[in-house]
């Protein structure tokens, strides 16, 4: 698997609630970024895969290695983290880095945190791989090795219904000529695991559950849940968005309902279109789903629903309830919820905080979700903690700097205002966004007559709803700025971080074509033709050929005397010798061949027609195909792996039945 660990696991007897933490180590190891300077890019490997150039390897053969770093001068700060979740444990390897003594508190260090365990692996955009990169190189390289790269394919906005494009989003020029690193997804435990050992054992106390503190203006002592008492020169709350930091700091605040609950799974399912597209958001109204590619011939996504908080799934289960509530969703929607086990799906209300203008108080801070927690619309939750890691330990250098300077005590309570200043706009504008974007996620309307109750008849007409063409013009326009803000707007901050790319961060070169012509992106699908036959009409899959020379004859009775694979189709409406399908600069089309009762395609938004005879028409997957009658009905597949004919016809049923 793409996401496997060559880490042990982690034991509780390492990590015991009365381990007394220890300096740590005055030893520094050797960074080497394995980036280097570019502008141009080729195509990527597969997730969690490097391909070595010859080149690069002789210049690392041939070099001199360097001498390591001098080790780094104990600072006499003592820094207390409640927490070891991503944001916690990124601050505490940041802060070891510049030399301070840190201790992490968490409850429970061999499980994913609270809301962490139902969203399964996480992403990790530009931004955030750029500023772990600052905090710790060598780190940054084995999260991008482990990870699966999505921001070298089409990723966007598509119709929930129809599966049509949308919007495109370029997630890779952005990153590319800012120099950053290109967005990857990982396993949540991989990623936890990766930074727990980058971190260190003997500073991490697990075990230990913060639940109040006490701030005499010199010192600050923390409160574990067993009665233990800590102190330390400052504390930083990264405990979840249910901070019990928060509530000593501010008091008791209620988290703020979305409006949505959410379904996730994780399928062992590779789509046609694995090579093209890294994830995308189905939309639809007060509903959609978002599906990703995460590696290892594994699918993630998200069904988001509007309902009141608290809802309890029936009898029949979570899965059966999504096939209902999706229910004439195009097949891309339909063939994860398909593939999922029952057990699989995870179901919980989705919550986010306000962020707020003050952020502490005299010696103690907050950090990642504790303070801003995001719906996760965006993917920026987790990136947003990074940054706010490599701000709040660089802001402790700093101070630390400054005070050996002027030769007085730093300026603890001075610091931390300074990092929440520093991060403060960018948080709310980015948390903002998130809120927008699952507005425009759910209120979308394809057609007018969605959502208007006794004038839904008006969906017939298929006129296109004003706010859709209206919203994709302004999408077009502010897209590609947002993301560039959003990715690289934080980039200038890095101290130390040279802007570079990777050899493994490289693009298909038609990726710029694909975000231009859906056509081109629907001509490079992988994977095999099938026609399915629907209902139960008995008939058997038909795989169609990609050999130019072979067309697929389809007709009532064989014709073996004719080029090309003869498909015989027992139907009283299917004529001696009905139709015939071709394929042509990687596109299929169908030729009626003057049959009597004609050649049908309905099209992904109901639309049908007749096609006309002895004039090839191009037609495109999910699409179904009538052969004289509905009772020689099929509709168009693209599948990665052939399953066997009994599963397909399965397939066609359940899908016929949603």
């Amino acid at each position: 698997m793409a996401s496997a660990v060559f880490y042990s696991s982690v034991q509780p007897s390492i990590f015991s609630r009365t381990h007394i933490p220890v300096p740590i180590s005055k030893d520094s190891f050797e960074e080497f970024s394995h980036s280097i300077n570019c502008k141009y890019y080729l195509r990527s490997n597969p997730c969690g895969q490097k391909k070595m150039v010859a080149q690069v390897k002789s210049a690392l053969a041939e070099a001199t290695p360097a001498p390591p770093p001098a080790a780094l001068p104990r600072k006499k700060l003592r820094v207390l983290v409640a927490g070891g979740g991503i944001g916690g444990l990124v601050f505490a390897l940041a802060a070891k880095r510049k030399g301070f003594d840190v201790v992490v508190f968490e409850k429970d260090i061999s499980a994913i945190r609270g809301e962490g365990q139902y969203r399964g692996p996480i992403q990790i955009q530009s931004n955030a791989l750029a500023a772990l990169e600052a905090v710790d190189m060598e780190v940054a390289e084995e999260v991008m090795k482990t990870g699966c790269i999505t921001g070298d394919r089409i990723n966007g906005l598509v119709d929930g219904v129809s599966g049509d494009w949308y919007v495109k989003f370029d997630t890779f020029t952005p990153a590319a000529e800012r120099g950053l690193p290109v967005t990857r997804v990982i396993s949540r435990m991989t990623l936890q695991q990766i930074l727990v050992h980058a971190v260190g054992e003997d500073i991490i106390m697990n075990g230990s559950n913060v639940v109040d503190f006490e701030d005499d203006g010199n010192k600050v002592t923390v409160i574990l849940e067993d009665g233990q008492r800590y102190e330390g020169d400052l504390l930083v709350g990264a405990d979840g968005i249910w901070s019990k930091v928060r509530t000593s700091l501010f008091g008791p605040k209620d988290a703020t309902y979305s409006g949505y609950t959410c379904y996730t799974g994780i399928a062992d399912f590779v789509p046609p279109d694995i090579e093209t597209v890294g994830y995308r958001v189905f939309l639809g109204h007060k509903q959609y789903f978002v599906s990703s590619d995460v590696g290892a011939g594994k699918m993630q996504w998200y069904a988001f629903y509007n309902e009141p908080a608290g809802g309890v799934d029936g009898p029949e289960g979570k899965k059966e309830r999504l096939l209902k509530i999706f229910g004439g969703w195009c097949e891309n929607v339909i063939d994860l919820i398909l593939a999922t086990d029952e057990e699989a799906i995870l179901r919980r209300d989705i919550y986010d905080r306000t962020p707020s203008f003050t952020w502490g108080r005299g010696r103690v801070t907050l950090l990642g979700d504790s303070v801003h927690a995001m719906q996760p619309n965006m993917g920026q939750g987790g990136c947003m903690a990074i940054e706010d890691s490599y701000q709040l330990a660089m802001d402790l250098d700093k101070a630390w700097e400054q005070s050996v300077k002027s030769g007085t005590p730093i300026d603890v309570v001075s610091c931390l205002k300074s990092y929440e200043k520093a991060r403060r706009i960018r948080v709310a504008v980015i948390h903002g966004m998130a809120r927008m974007a699952a507005i425009m996620a759910s209120t979308y309307k394809a057609y007018l007559g969605v959502g208007l109750g006794p004038l839904s008849f008006l969906t017939k007409l298929k006129i296109p709803h004003p706010g859709r063409v209206g919203g994709r013009f302004f999408i077009d326009l502010a897209m590609p700025l947002m993301l560039s803000w959003v990715l690289g707007g934080n980039s200038s901050n890095l101290e130390g971080r040279m802007p570079s790319c990777r050899l493994s961060d490289k693009a298909n070169d038609q990726l710029r074509r694909w975000f231009e012509d859906d056509d081109a992106l629907e001509r490079a699908l992988g994977g095999e033709w099938f026609l399915l036959p629907s209902g139960e009409s008995g008939l058997q899959p038909i795989c169609l050929s990609k050999d130019e020379n072979k067309p697929c004859i389809i007709g009532s009775s064989p014709h073996t005397d004719l080029p090309g694979i003869s498909i015989v189709i027992s139907s009283p409406k299917v004529s001696k010798m009905h139709a015939r399908i071709s394929f042509k600069d990687g596109a299929f089309f169908l030729t009626d061949l003057q049959s009597e009762h004609g050649t049908w395609i309905t099209d992904n938004v109901g639309r049908r027609f007749r096609v006309s005879p002895n004039f090839p028409t191009r037609f495109h997957p999910s699409v179904v195909i009538d052969f004289g009658s509905e009772k020689a009905s099929f509709r168009v597949k693209v599948v990665s792996t052939p399953p066997d004919n009994a599963a397909m016809n399965e397939e066609s049923k359940l899908f016929q039945a949603v």
